[in-house]
């Protein structure tokens, strides 16, 4: 991976491929989780967690700042946030406009 976490690495990037058309098939919510404590540390799962929550509290017109005070958390942990909702093509987006359906 370079330095923006893309995968470079031909087999890498194959294996990524891979493993993101597997997960597709998965249907179950228990079984998604089994995977992601195989594939995830407690800590990566803690900071998907998180990452979703301040999603969903930016989409629903929370400051920064009062997510910061609330959740304990950093500026720039929210800000990354931020700005991946300010891309059109944000898989964050995507993802929000799902819980919607």
């Amino acid at each position: 991976m370079n330095k923006n976490g893309n995968v470079e690495n031909p087999a890498l990037l194959e294996s990524y491929d891979e493993l993101c058309g597997l997960l597709l098939k998965i249907k179950d919510k228990d079984e998604l989780k089994s995977v992601f404590s195989c594939l995830f540390t407690p800590n990566e799962r803690r900071d998907f967690a998180e990452r979703w929550q301040i999603v969903k509290e930016l989409k629903a017109g929370t400051t920064q700042r009062e997510i910061a005070r609330t959740y304990n958390m950093s500026l720039c942990k929210i800000t990354r946030g931020s700005k991946e909702l300010q891309k059109s093509d944000s898989g964050f987006l995507k993802l929000l406009a799902l819980l919607e359906k």
